[in-house]
């Protein structure tokens, strides 16, 4: 199931599909740009779905809930495979959904991603009802934390995995980024228009991995220390048309340095379990 010939054809049938839906641009930037722009995407892209394919067992048809889906494209990978998943976002992801499940029809099952509009915070979730809850680019928007983390552990199964897809908060240039676009306000009230309500969030709130840790410890959740993984050390003008796994390779070996991997990556994984 976890091949990575399937994951190269679901992004190329992803690349297609951007070519024909534009409004996706600005959240897809993987057809456009110099061709170093394009593999630096796609070998982060690639690299996300590969730490998920480890982690997620797709062969025990477990029960998904991908919170913060965004556009869904990693519910449509796990359609494509046959995989049933439940994802849930807000803004305006949720209207190029359906138009999205349309296109994907083609080549799989594409019904077997539900999803819905919705606040974590205003939904009556079955406690112990999931294997699997995936936060990609999403904990850092969830605030307050601590009660999104409670929510998140009662909802799992005992044994369940919650797998976590995070800017590095350590990283001196993200930060400084940040700052930049922000400054100190990280967390900020919105006016939601389809929930008609103000909506309290973390503004590109990340956090380090100590940072996560101490969060998640004072929920109860159990990290594994074998899934912390850093990538994305390298710039784009370090890639070519032809060394992209070269330099995936060069990245992993320097993530043998933990203060590099802490200051200096910009890309963070973690996976953790309810004991």
């Amino acid at each position: 199931m976890s091949s990575y010939m399937q994951k190269e054809e679901f992004y190329q049938h992803l690349c297609e599909e951007l070519r024909q839906n534009r409004s996706l641009y600005p959240y897809y930037k993987l057809v456009d740009g110099s061709v170093s722009q394009q593999q630096y995407r796609k070998a982060y892209f690639l690299q996300r779905l590969e730490y998920i394919d480890k982690y997620v067992d797709l062969s025990q048809h477990p029960v998904i809930w991908d919170c913060g889906c965004g556009y869904g494209s990693t519910d449509l990978y796990f359609a494509m495979n046959g995989v049933p998943s439940y994802g849930t976002t807000i803004e305006f992801y949720a209207d190029e959904i359906e138009k999205r499940k349309q296109f994907w029809q083609q080549f799989g099952d594409s019904s077997l991603f539900t999803y819905e509009y919705a606040n974590v915070f205003d939904q009556n979730i079955p406690e112990e009802k999931y294997d699997y809850i995936i936060l990609q680019d999403t904990l850092h928007h969830i605030e307050p934390l601590d009660e999104g983390l409670r929510i998140f552990y009662k909802a799992l199964k005992k044994g369940g995995r919650l797998v976590l897809i995070e800017e590095n908060g350590g990283c001196l240039v993200k930060r400084a980024m940040l700052f930049l676009r922000r400054g100190n306000k990280r967390v900020i009230t919105v006016h939601d228009d389809v929930l008609k309500k103000d909506v309290l969030m973390g503004n590109e709130n990340v956090r380090s991995e100590a940072q996560w840790r101490e969060a998640f410890a004072r929920t109860g959740f159990v990290l594994d220390e074998d899934s912390v993984h850093y990538i994305r050390r390298c710039y784009p003008w370090r890639f070519n048309a032809h060394n992209m796994l070269q330099i995936i390779d060069l990245e992993q070996y320097k993530s043998k340095n933990k203060k590099l991997c802490h200051y200096a990556f910009f890309g963070l994984n973690m996976v953790f379990t309810k004991k």
